[in-house]
């Protein structure tokens, strides 16, 4: 599929600093007629940049991405997986991070589902794909995070019935939970743990064992974690205890 080529080679790019085309045909298995047409596409998102018989990496000129740059690879993989639990008909909700937002790379584009989010790339993701039914919620769009935040009111969600929710979060501790700093997007993230059939955790090894201000779920409410790594071996047994089932990328 040309979405997933053009992530791969993108992430082959930034994982290799500096590569040149004639590397990338052999690597892709592709004509450089081809390569050509997909570096301009990635060009257009400005994580590249053109050098003198190949392509460079420039994640430094991105500033969310760069939030997440130093764990990039495990966030695709991460999303990746997360992605393959979508199923048919499910009414899933995506949450806004540097983790979550790579699931607009991989959604299903065979099966009907209902996406909700306050996620922009998600939204942009999502937009073109005609089996998606797309809601978006949040009032107030942030630009450092680029996501939708604030709500109209807590009943706001009593008519949906979230099936699976993909969340993000700052920090992941057995103490303190699921945690983030924004208060409007702690209003949103607590609303929906509290609302979905089953909360999926998505987070690189960089966020456990540390805590922010916000606590918008506790661990235990966790049905599901998503890592790029087995997990320290405190947590593998906090999930054991808690029936917490874990994936790795």
């Amino acid at each position: 599929m040309k979405t997933r080529r053009l992530q791969d080679i993108e992430q082959y790019i930034h994982s290799r600093k500096n590569v040149t085309l004639d590397e990338l045909c052999l690597k892709f298995d592709v004509s450089k007629n081809t390569i050509r047409r997909d570096i301009n596409e990635i060009l257009s998102k400005g994580s590249i940049e053109k050098v003198y018989g190949g392509v460079t990496s420039a994640t430094e000129l991105i500033p969310f991405e760069n939030r997440g740059s130093k764990h990039s690879s495990e966030k695709y993989g991460i999303a990746r997986i997360a992605a393959s639990c979508i199923e048919e008909n499910d009414l899933v909700f995506i949450d806004s991070g540097t983790t979550t937002r790579h699931m607009a790379d991989f959604l299903p584009h065979s099966i009907p589902l209902t996406i909700l989010t306050n996620s922009l790339d998600i939204i942009n993701g999502a937009a073109g794909l005609a089996n998606v039914n797309l809601l978006v919620i949040g009032n107030t769009f942030k630009q450092k995070t680029k996501s939708f935040v604030g709500m109209d009111g807590p009943r706001a969600w009593e008519k949906y019935n979230v099936n699976k929710a993909f969340m993000a979060a700052t920090g992941v501790s057995m103490t303190h939970g699921l945690t983030n700093s924004d208060l409007l997007e702690y209003e949103i993230k607590q609303a929906v743990s509290q609302k979905a059939e089953k909360l999926i955790l998505l987070a690189d090894p960089s966020k456990f064992d540390k805590s922010t201000l916000l606590t918008y779920a506790s661990l235990e409410d966790v049905d599901m974690i998503i890592s790029s790594e087995p997990l320290p071996g405190n947590y593998q047994a906090f999930c054991k205890t808690h029936s917490i089932e874990v994936r790795t990328s």
